[in-house]
């Protein structure tokens, strides 16, 4: 008897791979609605009242239980079928898996999924953020290849839901970016993702890999040509008419109006004041340096900083009581970070989850460019999901209390109400 209905956009859809893997590792039926369509179904009031983002995977159990999001419904079925080693065996391993789930979504997954919709023309093309999505993503690939150098699957001995997460997103990744070049340079992949999708009750879920031989690259969109107008032939004058001006001549013989073209839009922080601090500096020396304690990167800091043109501030995530897991919290994290790409010259950001699973908060600091937060952080669409408020940090009017927060927050030590620093990333 199968234990719920499982939506999905389409039968190899990479969320739903990974669920249907672990079902059938784990010997749980799913039915799959034939009346559904997508784009279509998902879309009515219905179907929305059931599941509130309209996204798909879905999972709706028999006992009426609700669930979207590939990984979570994935975790809840390993979870509620009580296999032993799919979210890890320890405590050490489940750990491990979480660190792997959150580190796939956020440092390859949206990096690469970012890539590709820029070369879709889904994002419109910018060459700097092309070029650091594609630094982010080679540089996760190259983390993960190192340790499978010495490790079968990628957080234990045994196959997790991380690994099936890992190998959907490399599926996608071997057709478009993952090249014969890039192969060669990171040659544990291949041998890796083979090893998982080969696994009983794996094996045949995945469409069959498309391996490129050369990364796809931008090419900008085709542009529609027009067709010229066909004026109608003028009749021949019966008396020789006066030439007409060399400069009407030429604008007759256009097909089309010259169009000036668009101005570069200049960003409005570039026309503040030169400032003494220098915010790459800063990110350096935060990097290499202990953050806390005699010449560390907080001293660095006070040493060096200039109020005049920087300023700090405190975020926090408005709707705490939606947050649950808290790699999924981290996640959220990772995300609003990647939507402030376009704003990475002015800022520097450390945030983190505070709290345990079921009851967690979001918060952190941004230092930043200029006076107001706004223009640095409105280029991210969910930038209104946060509340902000200026630390006084330095100078006569800094306050202790607010200093000691900066503080904890660079050092990942930050606790609010009693939630201790669980889980944090840095925007640099």
């Amino acid at each position: 008897m199968a234990v719920g209905t499982l939506y999905e956009a389409y039968p190899h859809q990479p969320g739903a791979v990974v669920i249907k893997a672990v079902a059938a590792i784990t010997g749980q039926e799913l039915d799959f609605p034939a009346q559904y369509k997508h784009f279509e179904t998902n879309k009515t009031p219905e179907f929305v009242a059931k599941f509130p983002h309209g996204k798909v995977p879905a999972f709706e159990g028999k006992d009426g239980f609700k669930l979207f999001e590939g990984i979570a419904i994935a975790r809840y079925l390993a979870a509620k079928s009580g296999h032993k080693t799919l979210l890890g065996a320890t405590v050490e391993e489940a750990a491990l898996v979480d660190q792997w789930i959150s580190f796939t979504a956020t440092e390859l997954g949206t990096n690469l999924g970012n890539v590709r919709a820029i070369l879709a023309h889904r994002i419109p093309y910018n060459k700097v953020l092309e070029t650091t999505l594609r630094d982010n993503g080679d540089r996760a690939l190259a983390t993960i290849d190192k340790h499978l150098l010495s490790h079968t699957y990628i957080a234990s001995h045994r196959l997790t839901v991380a690994d099936l997460l890992l190998a959907s997103v490399l599926h996608g990744a071997f057709a478009f970016y993952i090249d014969a070049s890039k192969r060669s340079k990171f040659p544990n992949l291949q041998r890796y993702y083979e090893t998982v999708i080969n696994q009983k009750g794996v094996k045949g879920l995945f469409a069959e890999t498309q391996y490129v031989e050369k990364a796809q690259t931008y090419a900008p969109p085709a542009k529609e040509e027009k067709k010229k107008e066909e004026k109608p032939k003028a009749e021949k004058p019966k008396e020789p008419k006066a030439e007409k001006p060399k400069k009407a001549a030429e604008e007759d013989d256009d097909d089309e109006p010259s169009v000036p073209a668009e101005p570069k839009v200049k960003n409005p922080l570039d026309d503040l004041p030169k400032s003494a601090f220098n915010l790459e500096d800063w990110k350096r020396a935060y990097s290499n340096m202990d953050t806390r304690g005699a010449g560390g990167a907080i001293e660095w800091f006070y040493e060096k900083f200039d109020p005049q043109g920087f300023s700090v501030w405190r975020v926090d995530f408005k709707y705490n009581s939606e947050l649950t897991q808290v790699f999924m919290s981290s996640n959220q994290i990772g995300g609003f970070f990647n939507r402030l790409e376009g704003s990475r010259k002015y800022l520097f950001g450390s945030m983190g989850v505070l709290g345990t699973t079921g009851d967690s908060i979001i918060s952190g600091v941004l230092i930043l460019r200029g006076s107001d937060y706004k223009p640095v952080v409105e280029v991210a669409p969910d930038w209104e999901s946060y509340a902000y408020q200026e630390l006084h940090v330095t100078g006569p009017n800094a306050n202790a209390e607010e200093k000691k927060f900066f503080e904890a927050a660079l050092a990942w030590d930050l606790e609010i109400d009693g939630k201790k620093w669980a889980d944090g990333k840095n925007f640099k």
